[in-house]
């Protein structure tokens, strides 16, 4: 197995903040790593130095096997906000296309229409200014997975994308040869991914074989041997520390050795391990008194440029309650947060119907995607002034002077949490707040969040988060619709596919239906009260022959996948084959999951 990625002695510092000093590493060809680490350790500043958009303090080698392919997928994707889609996607890849033949010009651009339509992104006509967030990051990721690179380095992959994205995503690499080094929080894709977890800690890189469960095994293990050496050591400094304080006809001629010697032995015997956490267990224990009404909404609509997001949604939110809110991206999800709390202005656009009812002791905590806003020079201590929350929240003394806007992503969103949860609202309502937290910090909120005793609504793409903590799903479908499924993520993706595969079974052998534990479950997807399920209508000339030809399609693409299935673990196949298969099959998962949603919504209509 050749290796495809050689580290040695790499360093990088800010100031006097060390965050890697002479670090080392091997990545081969095939593995897929994950790097964790707390904010601020210098993930993102590794991963800018592997693909060269920054340089290592001390030198060092960077040693990348000959002619391999490699693509970087950076945080922020710097785009021209007036060029089409696909343009845009086209004219950034010029170092893959710029030695191809016109054949091979053409089969690139086939592969970008390719990943555009399975990562609902249409021909790529529309302009990058009108994308969401969440399309610009799908847009980016185009881009990096139509270089079929053989080495991609992904910082946070996940951020802003919809769960939809994120499971084509997921699919996509898990099945393909591609050798991986990225920065994850999202601890369900880190687990059906990646094969290897890469650990920065303390300035040093500790490599573990396996998933995130046995990451965390051996991660423990490790800690404790440290902390029982440092026992030992402390035996000796004792003895040793007697030797000093001896008078000096005590003392042998191997005073000067020993003299030199014991300020390393009192070092290390002072650095028991202890991790740092954020401590929510004193911050916010209380929330204000909530009454019966948290926010009543009766037959709210809301369209924006023409388009529904919204239409007629009654609900009447209940203390205690916890929310999810999923849908793809653009959906509306973070507009109806906006009507929620208040934030909507008419004068910024759109219009609203409606009535929203907020209860008179209800206090919102938002906590929103675009982050909280502070001024040019702002510090830490300028923006909470409780320097004891401010170390529970691990800023430490000598953090408090530090500009807001030279903290890392991550460092910058547990500050804006900090700011929120100090309000000790009633409501919560957490738009994206997995964004950029590392995995400790995500633990440890989830486990505050578990107690909260107010009342949550959480949009997220973490399934991990909203599988701990939600009750039930507000489920964001388009053209304004929302519906209410009574369960966490998990068990709704187990819905869908036990529905959507009845669904099949029906299309393929017409009056039958499936038995035994492959039967789906009861429906449990309730229209909330006041929203109607599409009203019958004829189907267009042209949806009947689309109808048609999904007819004809969707079984052609299920025989191809168990035929694949079979090639796949057949063992048979040579390295290229083997790439090939992968890749299809991939892009084939998605692409019958595309077709089954569209005949069951060309259904509906009947």
């Amino acid at each position: 197995m050749a290796s495809y990625l050689q580290i040695e002695n790499i360093s990088k510092s800010y100031g006097v903040k060390v965050l890697f000093d002479g670090i080392g590493f091997n990545i081969n060809e095939g593995d897929k790593v994950a790097l964790i680490a707390p904010n601020g350790a210098g993930k993102t500043s590794l991963l800018r130095i592997l693909a060269g958009k920054d340089s290592s303090d001390s030198g060092g080698k960077i040693l990348f096997l000959k002619d391999i392919r490699i693509a970087f997928l950076e945080q922020d994707y710097d785009f021209d906000p007036a060029k089409p889609v696909f343009s845009q996607i086209f004219e950034n890849s010029t170092r893959w296309t710029a030695h191809l033949d016109p054949e091979q010009l053409e089969e690139y651009k086939r592969r970008i229409r390719e990943f555009l339509t399975r990562l609902s992104l249409g021909d790529g006509s529309r302009l990058m200014g009108e994308l969401s967030g969440g399309e610009v990051k799908r847009v980016a990721l185009v881009q990096m997975l139509a270089s079929e690179a053989d080495f991609y380095i992904m910082d946070e992959p996940t951020n802003h994308l919809d769960i939809d994205a994120i499971e084509f995503l997921e699919g996509y690499l898990s099945h393909s040869r591609c050798t991986l080094f990225m920065v994850t929080h999202d601890r369900y894709f880190l687990d059906r991914v990646c094969n290897t977890v890469m650990e920065l800690d303390r300035g040093q890189i500790y490599i573990y074989r396996g998933n995130y469960q046995n990451f965390l095994e051996k991660r423990a293990e490790r800690i404790d041997l440290y902390n029982a050496e440092t026992e030992k050591v402390r035996n000796i400094y004792r003895r040793e520390l007697e030797w000093i304080h001896a008078s000096p006809c005590a003392r042998t001629g191997k005073a000067k050795y020993r003299k030199q010697a014991f300020k390393g032995i009192a070092e290390r015997a002072a650095d028991t391990y202890r991790e740092q956490k954020v401590d929510l267990s004193e911050t916010v224990q209380k929330s204000t008194y909530l009454g019966n009404k948290v926010i009543n909404c009766k037959g709210l609509n809301f369209w924006w440029d023409g388009k529904c997001y919204l239409k007629d949604f009654t609900y009447n939110f209940q203390r205690g309650e916890r929310v999810g809110i999923v849908g793809r991206n653009a959906a509306g999800k973070t507009t109806f947060l906006n009507l929620l709390t208040g934030g909507w202005n008419p004068s910024l656009g759109g219009e609203m119907t409606g009535v929203i009812d907020r209860g008179a002791s209800l206090k919102i905590g938002y906590y929103n995607q675009s982050g909280m806003t502070f001024k040019p020079g702002q510090t830490v201590l300028e923006t909470v002034s409780d320097t004891h929350l401010l170390s529970r929240f691990l800023f430490p003394h000598d953090m408090l002077t530090t500009r807001v806007e030279r903290l890392s992503g991550g460092e910058r969103r547990r500050l804006y949490l900090l700011t929120i949860l100090m309000q000790q609202p009633n409501l919560l309502i957490l738009d994206e707040p997995t964004n950029d937290l590392d995995i400790v910090t995500l633990d440890i909120l989830e486990e505050y969040l578990l107690e909260f005793k107010g009342s949550l609504v959480i949009v997220s793409h973490d399934r991990h988060f909203l599988d701990r903590l939600v009750d039930h799903l507000f489920v964001f479908c388009g053209e304004g619709v929302v519906k209410d499924f009574y369960g966490n993520y998990t068990e709704y993706r187990t819905f869908l596919k036990d529905y959507e595969a009845e669904q099949r079974c029906e299309l393929l052998l017409p009056g039958t239906t499936l038995k035994g534990k492959n039967a789906p479950r009861s429906f449990r997807q309730i229209p909330l009260e006041g929203s109607s399920r599409k009203e019958k209508r004829r189907l267009t000339y042209k949806e009947q022959q689309e109808m048609k030809a999904l007819e004809a399609r969707l079984p052609e693409l299920e025989a191809e996948k168990a035929a694949l299935e079979a090639a796949l673990s057949s063992g048979t196949l040579s390295p290229a084959e083997l790439q090939t298969a992968s890749t299809r099959y991939g892009s084939l998962a998605a692409e019958l999951d595309e077709a089954e949603m569209r005949y069951l919504e060309l259904l509906e209509w009947l």
